[in-house]
């Protein structure tokens, strides 16, 4: 099948839509709720006892397998039917999500989630694709932004929706909300889904996904074992860092010699381009890797309850949607420069505001704090991504959507190992003084949980305190970073857009697939 005629009226449209929004929320409440089940993950007695090497990588897996598969994708829903892949991801990601809640081992929970984020990168770009052969131009910008939304709705709904579950049944009853998602979705793209195909194949690519997808591994492990197992002068850990480093090259070489590349390097030239999606993969970084360690700060370090700390995301997730239109509204009179410019600032001192946090500071400054990030984030994200797009040629739009999004997921996965890795290293040197004789230190000492379930079965309460004390001088040493990371970001895109000219009228940037983050 070729061009395919719109269907026929509104209300037809109107259901097409719906079952996209659906499918897309799933990706979306999926990148956020295990947060809330972490602090249970890592306990030995309620969860699976994981290590934080373990959970970083079951948050960060995920984004890995996200990231390197959009380009596969989009390639097989060209040649096979863009429903039929995206009922094969809604597919894999319910089988993944049944797998996930019933893991009897922190192994069998990252590789279930490795399986999800591979549902997830079959999804999305197969649901934009349908937009695109489904709504006439006039509709077509709308559509998109009503799909766009669902990231909001995710973001919001996830850890709350979370929290309930795990207050009232088990850590993996997380995972069973995807379940009936999964089987509305598929129900409802086999009967109103149309199955369009590109007249015009792309190539599968598996060279370039081997490669991206093994020197991710290779960093990713590096990274984050080098912080949990013995530190960072094992020759294993350096050598897994250097030969992702080294298949990544290997990745950017390929794409770079091919005339029709899935992952385009030379759009890199540009130098806007280049700004934008480094500043936007730095604000990613840092927003994974904050999302990690808050999620032990509020039910570890303070003992909150996963609802409780799920509502505490809330002001940050309608931070992000207020944010979003307000940003491009304003980027489209000031230019991207002023407006991202001073949100990515703003962002900086939230986490520089981090520093500031101990066991007992107000709910209502964290809240405060976070609502404010979460604007900064929207404020940032859709005027530099609609700014970023609008330096492409129309017949580069596309390639140029993928490589920020594969941008983004890629930050996603560092921010969880680079964040993450800080916080574990540093507790770890923080409290081995303290645990100095006690019977298997090493162990009570690899994570701020071991150290607390130790304190109860060797009836040494005063090891919670030091608990709570080394963890969170860890997280301000995370927090620390992840400042200088995003001011870094700030930097960059001032400088390569201080003299940009608005490009697209309010309405239309605020109604671009960007303004939620999503190419």
């Amino acid at each position: 099948m070729s061009v395919i005629d719109p269907p026929q009226g509104p209300i037809h449209q109107r259901r097409i839509l719906a079952i996209l929004v659906v499918s897309a929320v799933l990706i979306w409440i999926d990148s956020t709720v295990l947060g809330i089940a972490l602090e249970r993950l890592a306990d030995p007695v309620a969860g699976l006892g994981a290590t934080p090497g373990q959970l970083q990588w079951a948050v960060g897996i995920y984004s890995l397998l996200f990231a390197t598969a959009l380009f596969l994708a989009g390639a097989l829903g060209d040649r096979y039917g863009h429903r039929t892949i995206l009922m094969l991801g809604l597919l894999i990601f319910g089988i993944a999500s049944a797998w996930a809640a019933w893991a009897t081992d922190p192994v069998g929970l990252i590789l279930a989630r490795a399986t999800m984020g591979l549902g997830g990168a079959l999804i999305m770009p197969t649901s934009m694709a349908i937009i695109g052969w489904t709504f006439p131009p006039e509709r077509r910008a709308g559509a998109i932004a009503v799909w766009s939304s669902s990231a909001g709705v995710g973001v919001a709904v996830g850890p709350v929706l979370g929290g309930v579950l795990i207050d009232h049944f088990w850590w993996g009853s997380v995972f069973t909300i995807n379940l009936p998602i999964v089987a509305f979705g598929l129900i409802g793209a086999a009967v109103v889904l149309p199955n369009p195909r590109s007249p015009q194949r792309r190539r599968l690519d598996p060279l370039g996904l081997g490669l991206s997808t093994l020197g991710l591994l290779g960093l990713s492990y590096g990274l984050i074992e080098g912080g949990h197992q013995g530190g960072w002068d094992r020759w294993q850990v350096w050598a897994s860092i250097g030969a992702g480093l080294v298949l990544l090259a290997g990745f950017l070489y390929s794409e770079w010699r091919e005339p029709e590349p899935s992952f385009d390097p030379r759009l890199f030239r540009n130098r806007r381009f280049a700004a934008g999606n480094l500043s936007l993969a730095a604000v990613f970084l840092t927003i994974t890797g904050q999302g990690f360690y808050l999620a032990f700060y509020l039910q570890g370090a303070r003992g909150m309850s996963a609802l409780d700390a799920g509502l505490m995301s809330l002001p940050g997730a309608m931070g992000v949607i207020v944010g979003a239109p307000l940003g491009a509204r304003l980027a489209a009179r000031l230019g991207v420069a002023k407006v991202s410019g001073t949100a990515v600032l703003t962002l900086a001192a939230c986490f520089a505001l981090n520093l500031t946090y101990d066991v007992s500071t107000s709910l209502v400054v964290i809240g405060i704090i976070g609502g404010l990030a979460g604007l900064a984030i929207g404020m940032t994200v859709a005027p530099t991504t609609a700014a970023v797009m609008a330096t492409l040629p129309m017949d580069r739009i596309g390639a140029g959507s993928a490589v920020s999004n594969a941008l983004r997921q890629v930050g996603s996965v560092l921010g969880v190992a680079v964040l993450g890795t800080v916080v574990s290293s540093t507790y770890q040197h923080r409290i081995a003084p303290a645990l100095t004789g006690l019977p298997n230190e090493e162990a009570i000492g690899t994570s701020a949980e071991a150290t607390r379930h130790a304190a109860g079965a060797l009836h040494r309460p005063d090891l919670v305190q030091l608990a709570n004390d080394a963890f969170v001088h860890a997280m301000h040493t995370a927090a620390g970073v992840a400042a200088a990371i995003v001011l870094l970001g700030a930097i960059v895109l001032t400088a390569a857009f201080r003299t940009s000219r608005p490009s697209q009228s309010p309405n239309q940037q605020a109604t671009t697939p960007e303004r939620a983050g999503i190419g």
